[in-house]
């Protein structure tokens, strides 16, 4: 008698049915997934929606480390034995989101290449994310962090096509993901209004015209006293 050959595994499959390791949940905005210090003992992936990663001071300052989106994971440190969350994750929409425990993902990883290929991509991504990251805050102006940051939000640069109406996020969330005052992103978010790169009126509309800022300064821009020429 033969034996049945084996189904291909399929990543988005595991990452979509419950079982003993694994868990999904759905969150309203504003639900907190996890919290800075409590246990770290599971990988998240989300499956719809977007979510915030904070970090708050000895001294209570608060910053937004991170925005992730639909298809990331977050939650891998524990991975590396690390015993606490290091930071916040809360929903900013209404998100599906899937618990996998450290066994589960631990096992999976092992056991099928197909998944561990996904997720270490993942990390890659993440990786050089972090490093762009820190570049753009050490050698950019606040114009330009704030032009790159809402190319992101509307998936610029990201595989499929862009979404250029980017949910309801606060001026505050802004400052404090690019490190400058919610005045400041105030002013050039007015000024990237008048000159047509976005729509602002509640939601944002991201135009492709807003790359220009980021890869480089146009003369008529620079003229029309968006960009100070300095870092702020």
């Amino acid at each position: 008698m033969k034996r049945k050959a084996k189904l291909p595994f399929d990543p988005k499959a595991f990452l979509s049915k419950v079982n003993g390791g694994r868990a999904i949940s759905d969150y309203r905005k504003d639900k907190v997934v996890f919290r800075q210090g409590d246990p770290s003992d599971a990988v998240f992936y989300i499956q719809s929606g977007k979510v915030k990663t904070t970090v708050v001071s000895e001294q209570g300052k608060e910053a937004v480390v991170a925005i992730l989106d639909t298809g990331d994971f977050f939650g891998e440190g524990c991975l590396t034995g690390q015993p606490q969350r290091l930071s916040t994750v809360t929903a900013m929409t209404e998100c599906v989101i899937v618990r996998i425990t450290k066994a589960d993902i631990t096992r999976v990883i092992h056991e099928e290449p197909a998944f561990a290929e996904l997720f270490i991509s993942h990390l890659l991504a993440r990786n050089s994310r972090v490093q762009e990251d820190l570049v753009d805050q050490l050698f950019n102006s606040s114009d330009k962090r704030l032009a790159r940051t809402l190319l992101l939000l509307a998936n610029f640069g990201k595989e499929g096509r862009p979404e250029p109406v980017i949910a309801k996020i606060s001026q505050e969330t802004l400052a404090e993901m690019i490190g400058t005052t919610r005045s400041r992103v105030s002013h050039f978010m007015n000024k990237f209004r008048e000159l047509g790169l976005i729509d602002y009126n509640g939601h944002i509309e991201v135009h492709s015209s807003l790359l220009n800022v980021v890869l480089h300064e146009k003369p008529e821009i620079r003229s029309r006293g968006v960009f100070g020429g300095q870092r702020v």
